[in-house]
């Protein structure tokens, strides 16, 4: 076998792509972020900050009702 043989694919450079959806980017509080942190941590996963800010977007959504449960 040769190398020709073998499918080789190559490495995507950058970070692996975590799905698909639009890029926001807000500024806070310095009191919201401690906010977020502490929720954070009190997880069982303990998430980084942009998925606990996910987090609390889809909860806040689905408690009002734009979004099913």
């Amino acid at each position: 076998m040769s190398d020709r043989d073998i499918n080789l694919e190559k490495k995507k450079r950058g970070r692996p792509a975590i799905g698909r959806g639009e890029q926001i980017n807000i500024m806070v509080r310095p009191e919201i972020t401690q906010a977020i942190d502490a929720a954070a941590a009190a997880q069982d996963d303990n998430p980084a900050r942009p998925e606990m800010v996910r987090r609390i977007i889809r909860e806040w959504l689905v408690e009002r009702g734009y979004l099913p449960k």
